[in-house]
């Protein structure tokens, strides 16, 4: 309960996971039909990147500053481009905007600037002060419902949507030593009940139990992108991935086109890989 992601808004796992989440919603938006949307961790919403949460780290600069900048002295990929945009456009909210952004959109926040009208937006966060503010962020917007909740419990609730097209959001804080097992039953619970369903789902690449992960992910035959950072200090996130299941037609594209144009603009020693499930790769089981 005491994770607040002030500190490391805009850093390079959140250019990784909204790049990948604009592209998702603008290729899932491309059908008329209606769509549902779940964040299961929703945060704040936004974040002032000059504030002392992001300030103290200095996260912010190494990736959402040196995207910004790298994008203003060459031309970057299509989806490149749109994630800028679309920080750029809630910059702009507060303001005349500089050449990197002050204020950095929360997932929730680049959700609801993709949604059409009869599009369906659900956000959860548990922390009682990230969920104030995020109650705040979406005051009077009828098209989204802000939950102080479990988003796990909330997950098992709300699926299937009624709407039978949804992208669920999952991006846990993994601050709780079980976070990996509580990930991956909420992740088998929600393909059983919603099998059709596009899953988003953001985490760490760290330690043995980050391996084990992915290997049981496997089975729903993701595609998964991440990023890696050479040389940071022990401690440190260095790698971190996002593990699509049912990726909308063309979303591999794109992230083949974007991530490595991204790792080049991060810096030196960062990497990117995209890794599509193999043909043999075994489909869940009924009851996974």
């Amino acid at each position: 309960m005491n994770y607040r992601h002030g500190y490391h808004a805009g850093n390079f796992a959140d250019v990784l996971k909204h790049a990948a989440l604009c592209e998702l919603l603008r290729l899932l938006t491309a059908k008329d039909k209606k769509l549902f949307v779940l964040d299961t961790h929703g945060g704040a919403g936004g974040y002032d990147l000059a504030g002392d949460a992001a300030r103290r780290t200095g996260e912010a600069e190494a990736g959402i500053g040196r995207l910004a900048e790298a994008a203003s002295r060459e031309a970057a990929p299509p989806a490149v481009q749109r994630y800028l945009a679309a920080v750029a456009a809630f910059d702009r909210k507060f303001g005349p905007v500089g050449p990197s952004p002050r204020h950095y959109p929360g997932s929730p926040r680049l959700v609801r600037a993709a949604l059409r009208p009869g599009d369906r937006f659900v956000a959860c966060e548990l922390h009682p002060q990230e969920a104030l503010a995020l109650k705040r962020e979406f005051a009077g917007d009828r098209a989204v419902e802000v939950r102080q909740a479990d988003g796990y419990k909330v997950l098992k609730a709300l699926l299937p949507p009624p709407e039978r097209r949804g992208l669920v959001v999952i991006d846990p804080p993994f601050e709780a030593t079980d976070e990996y097992e509580r990930l991956l039953r909420a992740v088998r619970h929600g393909v059983r009940r919603f099998a059709t369903g596009c899953y988003a789902v953001w985490y760490p690449v760290k330690d043995e139990a980050a391996a084990l992960f992915a290997r049981e992910m496997a089975a729903f035959r993701p595609l998964v992108l991440s990023l890696s950072i050479d040389g940071l200090a022990p401690g440190k996130l260095a790698e971190c991935a996002v593990a699509v299941i049912n990726p909308p037609w063309r979303f591999e594209e794109s992230m083949r086109e974007a991530l490595p144009w991204i790792a080049s603009a991060l810096g030196p020693g960062v990497r990117s890989r995209v890794a599509a499930p193999p043909a043999s790769a075994p489909a869940p089981a009924s009851g996974a």
